[in-house]
């Protein structure tokens, strides 16, 4: 497949024939049916931006622009958008030129974040493509004088029944359709799809596949310089004094320092890390002392002023009769992001005084004013264009790398600069996902039926993403005026944050979930894959098996008590089918273990079964296999709901048996992949995953639904193999040693 994904210039869209001169639908039978009616709800994203010039462009060339705030950072998002977008356009796939990101021509679609990008990107490009070809009917039937139901389409070329046809390009003939969408416009029906639904090729794997040049770590522009940035040693750490001067080393073009912000400008990368490895060892800084350390962490959140957010809140009298209360407390560390390509951003300051940086962001608007912020420059003056990132996901340190490029492009001016961050850079100054405590207590009948369940969470924010605010961006922090960091808040609802997937999803008769949101961070933090899902979900679901045991239910006949959605139910049945779970034979330290549930209560329904060996010796688990069935609404990319189901389950099995951030006063202990160990290839067990088919039902978000079931499945199968219940991960081998001890 040959779709451009190189993004143009204004002036390349200009000489492309993308032209914005008016042209009336005025009079067509749509158009008087919107008069009516004032038009329909616009899906998603579209009622930010109706106009349809704003998603799409009939280009000279036989070409579609699509233009998508949404940002492609391995999810396969922008195959999916061009399948809806081709399908509802009767167009040949290979005729869209894709452009994304870039603040400069395509619509603010906010963070591409949440597992929300088809049901807020999708919907409204789907919807775009319905009313363009819709008005490009109405352009032809008033041209051949018949009925625009009579005409048909394909791949762009409309024919009359008496056999006359036009392209969609000779009927705009430069021109762009500037209408507004009436949400009228008919999807086409699954029967006649070419492309949603069906295997398509993703349009980024074969540049992956084959080593080509598209990540940021990848540009090079021409007279490009290269950037570091000398951090310091621990969060808080001033700078003091800088004992050497730097400037005079091979390659060194400048040195910029504002604050205890200090970087380095070289010609070559090498010789700019090399100065600043030199002014890293000339530097002195002031370190705070007695913060708090990954070893008394969850007693830190505990203690710490908090705000307490009430979640749900339902009283079932009967509980008062209980026979018994059972409690249990779980516990999640820090997580790293752990990018696999570190940050890399470049900046370069044109002779007119705008900034343009070319980030991995997925936030290129709400990036694009905090740097605007930090500079002290106009909003309209800073352009973020995206590229994407090797291994780029939530909110790792790509912003804070953009605006370290800024920063020093800023003295450089008409020069791009790139800066890269180390291993260690990526690994001890990025954002991570919160440390979380939850506990679980619950009251129980003499069947052993759930009366009353209470859960409370204690937790920093997961949200610091930039949001247009320079305090939220590392460097704008240590400027020699700097910009606080701002107050933080929890997400509300429906997707929250520390509490996402807090409700549980069972139907409890009393039900009681809170939060004790903490303002203070002990560790930088922000947003990880599924936010406070994955605590909360390994929680819960661990929580719900240990009360099947004490009920002597078997744990999928025990969740299905309290299941009444019929699509969470089939989920979990088709879960345990391919597991073979009414057929599995125990062994000795082999164990199984089947946990549910539904991305953010309303998005994907995800259960997982997963098989362990426990070696007890030794306390090494290895996972042998893994069994999920998903539900995600309508499909479009078969292929792509499958990696992000694959793919999360491979991560979550990550962060429960290996991953936990260790730092004290001298600052993040886990600066490399020794100290911050990850889940190996050759520890990946197979993987079975299974979609249930939703034509025509609204799309659900997958990229992050199977990372709390995976890690609650886990955590039952080491149960069953071992009669021990763990709480608190990662479940390191000291750690099942000590407790099978």
């Amino acid at each position: 497949m040959n779709i451009n994904l190189k993004t143009p210039t204004r002036r390349a869209l200009l000489q492309g024939g993308s032209l914005t001169i008016a042209f009336s639908l005025a009079g067509g039978a749509l158009a008087q049916k919107a008069a009516k009616q004032d038009g329909a709800p616009l899906p998603g994203d579209m009622k930010l931006y109706p106009k349809l010039s704003s998603w799409l462009r009939i280009e000279a060339g036989g070409k579609v622009r699509l233009l998508a705030g949404k940002v492609e950072i391995g999810q396969g998002i922008l195959t999916a958008f061009a399948q809806l977008a081709a399908d509802e356009l009767d167009i040949d796939i290979k005729r869209l030129v894709i452009v994304s990101g870039d603040t400069r021509v395509v619509p603010d679609e906010g963070v591409t974040a949440g597992s929300q990008s088809m049901s807020y990107g999708g919907v409204a490009i789907q919807q775009a493509a319905a009313e363009l070809r819709m008005a490009l009917l109405e352009r032809a039937a008033e041209k051949f004088g018949a009925e625009a139901a009579t005409l048909k389409v394909a791949d762009g070329t409309i024919t009359a029944p008496g056999g006359k046809s036009v392209t969609y390009w000779e009927l705009v003939n430069g021109q762009q359709i500037e209408i507004e969408a009436t949400g009228l416009a008919k999807h086409k029906t699954i029967a006649e799809r070419r492309y949603i639904g069906k295997p398509v090729q993703r349009i980024d794997i074969p540049a992956k596949a084959t080593g080509a040049l598209i990540f940021i770590q990848d540009e090079r522009p021409a007279s490009m310089l290269h950037g570091r940035v000398v951090r310091p040693p621990a969060y808080g750490a001033k700078l003091v004094s800088v004992e050497r001067d730097v400037a005079s080393m091979p390659g060194v073009v400048k040195v910029v320092r504002d604050g205890s912000f200090i970087g380095i400008i070289a010609e070559r990368e090498e010789q700019a890390i090399n100065a600043a490895d030199a002014l890293r060892r000339a530097t002195k800084w002031d370190l705070p002392q007695g913060r708090p350390t990954s070893e008394n962490i969850f007693d830190w959140l505990k203690t710490q002023p908090a705000k307490e957010l009430v979640i749900r809140d339902t009283a079932n009298p009967a509980a008062a009769n209980a026979k018994d209360v059972v409690q249990a407390e779980y516990r999640r560390p820090y997580h790293m992001h752990a990018t696999i390509g570190p940050s890399t951003a470049i900046a370069t300051l044109s002779a007119d005084g705008a900034m343009l940086v070319q980030t991995h962001t997925q936030s290129p608007f709400e990036t694009a004013a905090a740097i605007a912020q930090m500079l002290g420059m106009p909003k309209d003056k800073v352009h973020c264009e995206h590229k994407q990132g090797a291994g780029c996901y939530g909110h790792n340190g790509m912003d804070d790398a953009a605006a370290d490029a800024a920063l020093l492009a800023r003295a450089m001016p008409g020069r791009p600069v790139r800066v890269q961050w180390s291993r260690q850079d990526e690994h001890k100054w990025e954002p991570y996902g919160s440390a979380m405590v939850v506990n679980i207590k619950a009251a129980l009948d003499d069947k052993g039926d759930v009366l009353d369940w209470e859960h409370t969470i204690w937790s920093t924010s997961h949200g610091t993403r930039p949001g247009g605010k320079a305090g939220n961006l590392l460097p704008a922090q240590t400027l020699e005026k700097p910009f606080a960091l701002p107050t933080p808040v929890n997400g509300g609802a429906p997707n929250y944050a520390a509490d996402r997937n807090g409700i549980p999803a069972y139907d409890f008769p009393g039900q009681h979930v809170r939060t004790h949101f903490v303002e203070n961070f002990a560790a930088r933090a922000s947003s990880t894959r599924g936010l406070g899902a994955y605590a909360n979900v390994f929680a819960i679901e661990s929580f719900i098996d240990d009360l099947a045991r004490r009920a002597k239910v078997d744990p999928v006949d025990y969740r299905l008590r309290y299941l009444k959605d019929p699509r969470a139910r089939e989920v979990l049945i088709k879960t345990a089918e391919m597991f073979g779970w009414a057929n599995w034979k125990a062994a000795p330290g082999r164990g199984r273990g089947i946990a549910y549930a539904r991305y953010k209560n309303l998005a994907t329904y995800t259960a997982v079964a997963v098989e362990v060996e426990v070696e007890k010796a030794s306390g090494v688990i290895r996972v042998k296999r893994v069994s999920s069935a998903n539900d995600a609404g309508e499909i479009v990319s078969h292929d792509g709901v499958k990696n992000q189901i694959e793919g999360g389950v491979i991560q979550s099995l990550s962060w429960t048996l290996k991953e936990a951030v260790r730092f004290d006063d001298s600052g993040v202990r886990s600066e490399d992949w020794t100290s911050y160990p990850i889940l190996t290839f050759t520890e990946v067990p197979p993987i079975d995953i299974a979609l249930i088919e939703r034509p025509g039902l609204p799309f659900l978000g997958a990229g992050e639904a199977s990372q709390g079931p995976a890690g609650a499945a886990l955590a039952n199968a080491v149960m069953d193999a071992t009669g021990v219940r763990f709480r608190d991960v990662p479940f390191v081998p000291s750690r099942i040693k000590a407790g099978l001890a």
